[in-house]
């Protein structure tokens, strides 16, 4: 399951909390475990464990489990696990409610971690800590990400409708061997494929009454309650709320569409501005060997006409100015050697910069200007304006040529058709 903010809500968190585990009872074994029970050497005790927990996680960073993927966003196991031991530093209040844990099994059976078993009781108290705090973690982030308050019970809720959700799907699939639980959750009786399995299979919403009738039916079925029909009061709000499920349940799906590309190669940091300008060029040059000009040219046309027209300077005047807002006197200057610290970042060896070598850096930058934009992130720092984080205007590149801004203009256009003329 995936939510805005969450990072420990899916598959990969079981192998999170097998490596916490691990290391956790390795820190507690160094530390001694019988400080735990003592109230006054708790807190001391958090420092020590999570210093020597955190070694443990380092030694094993490049196990197999600790390098697996941890979630959908890029982040493995053993980055998870260190981020969220690093979390329990920061909320005591979770390690304190741990040792009250190991504190009730103190009373119950004594020095219970120096008998046989220790390892468990002690995994199962590490787990339960780590578990509520997950939840804490995510739906403090899930708050942060949707500005909707989130509780850690929400956050349980949340997964668990996640699960029925996918327990329903697996039992629609397979329709044919489980009928009668099937037929429980739709409320008739199965002859053949039902409709809904069909939709489900094709995106389509899981109903509220679905989930209230599948966690019914687990007791007849598995001989469990459902999470919806134990004694615990934990979603005793949510079995007589099928419409806070449906709100719910189109939350989850909502957001798994829009991260449905999660799993895309996407590299678009890497593409540099020849490769816009190949594609440019490539479009240009079919358009030029068309019949007629292609719509691209017939824009760009039609768009210089008006913005000429728009732009046309009374006799004398310095009004001129090209398709972009006037900045203020002030705002027109540019850091000293901002020319030569650009040209040594152009990229000698790509064909674009071969093509406009004849031309100066502020020329260039007009053109990248012209053909891209302002702003993209294949523009390597050294030629943007530091006070706007893009590309310097028209008027600012004219001043830096020492040049007027209609000669700036010409010879921009100029170098845009020996690019078009250099593809061909």
């Amino acid at each position: 399951m995936r939510l805005p903010g969450t990072r420990y809500q899916e598959p990969g968190w079981e192998q999170v909390r097998k490596l916490l585990g691990q290391c956790s009872l390795h820190a507690l074994a160094q530390c001694d475990v019988g400080r735990l029970v003592q109230q006054e050497a708790q807190y001391d005790t958090l420092g020590d464990y999570v210093d020597l927990c955190a070694d443990a996680l380092r030694a094993s960073a490049r196990a197999s489990r600790a390098q697996a993927p941890g979630n959908s966003y890029g982040e493995t196991v053993f980055e998870l696990a260190l981020t969220l031991l690093y979390e329990l530093q920061a909320r005591p209040a979770d390690w304190a409610g741990m040792c009250a844990a190991v504190v009730g099994e103190y009373r119950r059976l004594g020095p219970f971690w120096l008998g046989a078993g220790a390892d468990g009781l002690l995994r199962k108290k590490v787990n339960d800590m780590y578990a509520g705090l997950r939840d804490k973690v995510d739906s403090d982030n899930y708050q942060a990400a949707c500005g909707r308050p989130c509780s850690p019970n929400r956050m349980y809720a949340f997964r668990m409708l996640d699960t029925a959700r996918g327990e329903i799907a697996r039992l629609f699939d397979g329709w044919d061997q489980h009928r009668e639980q099937v037929g429980a959750i739709l409320g008739r009786e199965i002859g053949a494929e039902p409709i809904e399995a069909r939709l489900l299979r094709g995106g389509g919403a899981c109903k509220a009454e679905w989930v209230i009738a599948w966690s019914e039916s687990l007791e007849r079925f598995t001989d469990s309650s459902g999470p919806l029909h134990t004694r615990s009061k934990r979603f005793a709000s949510l079995k007589t709320s099928p419409a806070k499920i449906d709100a719910m349940l189109a939350e989850i799906a909502e957001y798994e569409r829009m991260s449905a590309n999660r799993d895309g190669d996407w590299r678009l940091d890497s593409f540099e501005a020849t490769g816009w300008l190949d594609d440019y060029a490539r479009v240009l040059a079919d358009s030029q060997e068309a019949a007629s000009p292609g719509p691209d040219q017939i824009l760009e046309a039609r768009q210089d006409e008006l913005a000429q027209d728009a732009r046309e300077p009374e006799e004398g005047s310095a009004a001129e100015r090209d398709d972009e807002p006037v900045p203020e006197r002030g705002a027109l200057s540019l850091p000293p050697r901002f020319a030569e610290v650009a040209l040594s970042a152009a990229g000698a060896g790509a064909w674009a910069e071969r093509a406009l070598a004849r031309d100066s850096m502020p020329v260039r930058l007009a053109v990248y200007l012209k053909l891209i934009g302002p702003a993209d992130d294949c523009y390597p720092a050294e030629w943007l304006d530091p006070a706007t984080g893009e590309l310097p205007v028209m008027q600012q590149l004219a001043l830096l040529d020492r040049i007027s801004l209609p000669t700036l203009r010409k010879r921009r256009d100029a170098a845009i058709e020996r690019l078009a003329t250099a593809r061909r």
